[in-house]
């Protein structure tokens, strides 16, 4: 199953800020996706006043058998043009796919 890993610079002062629109532009996209699992990481250390923060996607197989497809990656990155003002640098995708 394809997956998706999506990290970035943060300004510290921004954390909170950041916080409460990555979970709502999240919460969002789940309901929009049924079956759209997410979640939203950062290292607990801070290097030069910014955390890098990371959004991970993944799919519930009864609803998307072949994991985030090109075009459910193509809405997360539509609606994550929200977040960037509030980021310190762009948006970085990986995607990987399951081993077992």
């Amino acid at each position: 199953m394809r997956e998706i890993f999506v990290y970035y610079r943060v300004r510290a002062a921004d954390a909170a800020a950041v916080k409460i629109a990555a979970q709502a532009m999240q919460a969002q996209l789940r309901a929009q996706h049924p079956g759209l699992v997410t979640r939203l990481l950062h290292r607990p250390d801070a290097q030069d006043g910014h955390q890098t923060w990371m959004e991970t996607y993944a799919a519930d197989p009864t609803h998307w058998p072949e994991g985030i497809d090109p075009l459910l990656q193509a809405a997360v990155d539509r609606a994550a043009g929200a977040l960037q003002p509030l980021l310190a640098g762009p948006r970085h995708t990986e995607v990987f796919i399951a081993c077992a």
